[in-house]
């Protein structure tokens, strides 16, 4: 046998060499030969040899190549897992204020507009597989439980690395307590001066001691803080003027001024100096207002990990192990190992590890992880089963069908990602604000600098300095960019907790605009699942088994929910089929092809038209009798003359009433456009007491309905299931598509909902309304902080009330502002969207 693999990591022709005298040990192997340029070796060997056993003979040589079949991603070997793996976390990172869009960055640090720290995206990956290592020798590492090949100790389940962002909270942690550690004695120091007969100055002077506070200050200013000066300056040269302009403006002043004031007091005039010569410092007031900076950085980098709790509490779903059965023996392997087409054994309790579908056994299994709904589910051989979904008491046996980033919950995981870093439109007024708000603040600054030098009280230049620093400290324009993204990010999540998945944030936003919905039916609001309920026969030429054949024989080839449903018909009448020559699926009609010889038609009356078939007035009789009972009716047409057709009934879905009702509740106009017949969409129109739908609608006319009634002043939501609807959906304002739906139509979508039924839509209009509701909470919070603390702060109480805002104060205000924006921004976590 003669094969052919891709090679990972070679670099240069020791490496080539390093490759091919490996893989040419390797037992069974006969010849082996590695090409560099193409990053290929061909193998030659008696017997297939596992890819496992291919990577596993170069993980033991110590290398840190991997090799894979031709066209597949690369396997990663211990080492680089151990190397790559950064808790749960992609590697990915993002601002939180998105200054910069949906852009990303390869590591951790500060963003280059804002400052604030960067956020790492949640992986789902990363907590899949347990690794173990040697106590003795922590180079080992291996993917299950055993004796260390060194020494032979048992193994230990290693610790996982921390993520990014825990990482960041210990930093910042370890730098606040060290900068309040040193604060504290500053501010004791500082504040005695107003304690009469001071009691520190019979140990020393108030020169001395202002000493010792300059020295305390040092590891606050140099060390725990340095990160807010660094910010600032960057700020200030690429003129992205922000928070860290203002904090290290203002506490970068009050310390400069204090340390001159020691170096060359006599520089400074008599207003600035206390009553034994020495001038007044500020090293409390910069330090207190640098640790308070830092608190505030330290509170909000634990809020933010809340914020994302969804995507984590989704990622708990994943189990780590599952149970693969091989010649009916089962073994138990990491969830990494699984490939598809696998049998996999699920028990009762036990997460379901992959998607795909059910071989032996039914059961019932708990969904509401990822639909959202609590009432369990009942599966059966062939029904579809998620990961991270939970089995009822029952066990059975399960095809791998999708894995690793293809399941469900991969892709719910990865569309939150995407859309918890995407802008609503709404955020551009905040960024308008923002993109002159610190300017301003700076000119305010000046201007109370200069208003408190002429006309404030004696000692003026020092009322002038301190009200001067409070405006730089108390405004927050991290308030303002925080306000937007905050509310998305725990409503995107909130959303994909309840079965409702987020592409983007403007389609959130425009959802709460929503007036008019339009709905497909069938898979929409009928359950999608249709049924053979009659094979009609007109004339004699054929039996009904034969026409039974036919119907199957031709929508075998057939993608659509009503031709499997012929297909699985025809397969439990023990009926087989006949090969399709020159099959054609016309979209919106029907199907035609060539069956045992004869041209064959079926579809609707369209279909009939279309293949220039005429229908009697006796045969429309008896189909429309099925019809008007809101049931499907397929003509069958051979060698061009009707010989009989085929009733499907497709349940109507028990939700779909009653979220049609909720939604004209809330002012919505809905509307049912279906590509079945008049007679069909009118019994489901009454049953759903629909005042409004159009039968035997193609899908350009369901296009041209939305943008007619785009052009009418509507905004449009459309919701469907299937190819035929995914024009209509990329033009409606909110496409939303049935997740239990096709791939076309969940891709034209902006909004997908799990479970497939209107109920989401309900969801989905909800948690919009929250979302939006929260986001101007936090922008009027915001403007309002500033609007108020600015003009306080520059003293326009002292003339009225005598009272001044001390720029610690201010300090401690600013830092709670953008804690309160995130604070509010969380409650949407307790919010009740059904």
């Amino acid at each position: 046998m003669k094969k052919s693999y891709h090679i990972h990591g070679m670099t240069c022709n020791g490496c080539r060499n390093h490759v091919e005298q490996t893989l040419s040990k390797i037992e069974g192997v006969t010849t082996a030969s590695v090409n560099l340029e193409n990053a290929e070796a061909t193998l030659e060997y008696d017997q297939e040899i596992s890819i496992e056993k291919l990577q596993a003979a170069m993980q033991k040589e110590g290398s840190h190549y991997s090799i894979h079949l031709l066209g597949e991603q690369p396997v990663e070997n211990s080492q680089e897992k151990k190397k790559s793996t950064n808790g749960h976390g992609t590697g990915v990172f993002y601002c939180p204020m998105h200054c910069e869009g949906d852009k990303t960055y390869e590591q951790s640090g500060d963003c280059p507009v804002c400052g604030m720290d960067l956020v790492e995206e949640q992986n789902l990956n990363a907590t899949n597989s347990e690794q173990w290592t040697c106590p003795m020798h922590p180079e080992v590492v291996e993917n299950e439980a055993g004796d260390c090949p060194i020494c032979g100790m048992d193994l230990v389940p290693m610790e996982p690395d921390l993520t990014a962002e825990e990482k960041t909270y210990k930093k910042l942690a370890h730098k606040f307590w060290l900068a309040l550690g040193f604060t504290l004695p500053i501010f004791i120091i500082a504040m005695s001066e107003m304690i009469p007969n001071n009691p520190l100055y019979d140990i020393m002077d108030q020169k001395s001691w202002n000493w010792v506070q300059l020295v305390l200050s040092v590891p606050v200013v140099f060390y725990a803080t340095w990160m807010f000066f660094e910010r600032a300056y960057r700020s200030i040269i690429s003129w992205n003027l922000n928070m860290f302009t203002l904090v290290g403006i203002g506490a970068g002043v009050a310390w400069l001024f204090s340390l001159f004031g020691m170096l060359i007091p006599d520089f400074f005039p008599a207003q600035f100096k206390t009553e034994s010569g020495a001038v007044h410092v500020y090293f409390e007031a910069a330090t207190v207002i640098l640790t308070l900076v830092l608190m505030g950085q330290l509170l909000e980098s634990r809020a933010h990990g809340k914020t994302n709790t969804a995507v984590k509490e989704l990622l708990k779903l994943a189990p780590n192990k599952a149970v693969r059965v091989i010649d009916g023996k089962e073994q138990e392997v990491s969830i990494d190992k699984i490939e598809k087409g696998d049998v996999l054994r699920v028990k009762p309790g036990d997460k379901i590890p992959v998607d795909g579908s059910i071989i032996e056994g039914n059961t019932t299994v708990d969904e509401s992880m990822i639909s959202g709904e609590p009432v369990p589910v009942s599966k059966t051989v062939g029904d579809q089963v998620n990961s991270g979904t939970i089995n009822g008491n029952q066990s059975f046996l399960l095809k791998a069908e999708k894995v690793g980033k293809d399941t469900l919950l991969s892709q719910i995981v990865h569309m939150v990602n995407d859309a918890s870093r995407s802008r609503a439109p709404i955020q551009k007024l905040a960024d308008t604000i923002s993109s002159y708000f610190v300017p301003i603040v700076v000119a305010v600054s000046i201007i109370t600098f200069v208003v408190w030098s002429i006309w404030g009280p004696e000692p003026a230049y020092v009322f002038a300095l301190v009200n001067a620093i409070a405006v730089l400290i108390i405004a927050c324009p991290c308030a303002l960019g925080l306000a937007t993204p905050m509310s998305i990010m725990v409503g995107i999540g909130k959303g994909a907790q309840n079965g409702v998945l987020i592409k983007n944030a403007e389609a959130l936003e425009i959802m709460d605009k929503v007036n008019i919905l339009i709905v497909d039916k069938t898979g929409t609001i009928t359950e999608g699942k249709p049924t053979v309920e009659k094979i009609g026969v007109f004339g004699s030429r054929f039996r009904e088994s034969e026409l039974t054949k036919i119907i199957a024989s031709i929508n075998n080839s057939s993608e659509h929910p009503l031709a499997a449903a012929t297909v699985k018909y025809a397969k439990q009448q023990e009926i087989d089929v006949f090969p399709t020559e020159d099959f054609s699926a016309v979209t919106g009609k029907g199907v035609e092809g060539i069956v045992d010889g004869k041209q064959v038609s079926l579809g609707n009356f369209k279909m009939m038209e279309y293949a220039q078939v005429s229908v009697s007035a006796e045969m429309k009789n008896e189909v429309q009798q099925f019809q008007k009972q809101g049931k499907t009716v397929s003509y069958l047409a051979i060698d061009k003359e009707v010989q009989g057709y085929v009733v499907i009934a497709d349940k109507i879905k028990e939700s779909s009433a009653k979220a049609i009702k909720k939604l004209q509740d809330k002012g919505i106009d809905v509307v049912m456009l279906t590509g079945d017949n008049q007679d069909t969409a009118q019994a489901v129109a009454t049953e759903l007491h629909l005042a409004q739908f159009k039968a035997g609608m193609l899908p350009e006319d369901k296009l041209k309905e939305v943008e007619k009634l785009q052009q009418q002043g509507y905004i449009v939501a459309m919701a469907g299931d299937g190819i035929n609807d995914a024009p209509a959906l990329a033009k409606s304002n909110v496409g939303i598509a049935m997740g239990t739906g096709t791939d076309v139509a969940i891709e034209s979508a902006m909004i997908t909902l799990v479970k497939g039924d209107l109920h989401g839509i309900v969801k989905a209009k909800n948690l919009s309304a929250a979302v939006m509701r929260n986001i101007k909470q936090n922008l009027f919070f915001a403007l309002l902080y500033n609007t108020l603390g600015i003009p306080i702060a520059a003293g326009v109480l002292f003339p009225f009330f005598g009272l001044l805002l001390s720029p610690m104060i201010a300090a401690l205000a600013m830092s709670f502002s953008s804690v309160s924006v995130i604070a509010n921004a969380l409650r949407l976590r307790s919010k009740t969207i059904n």
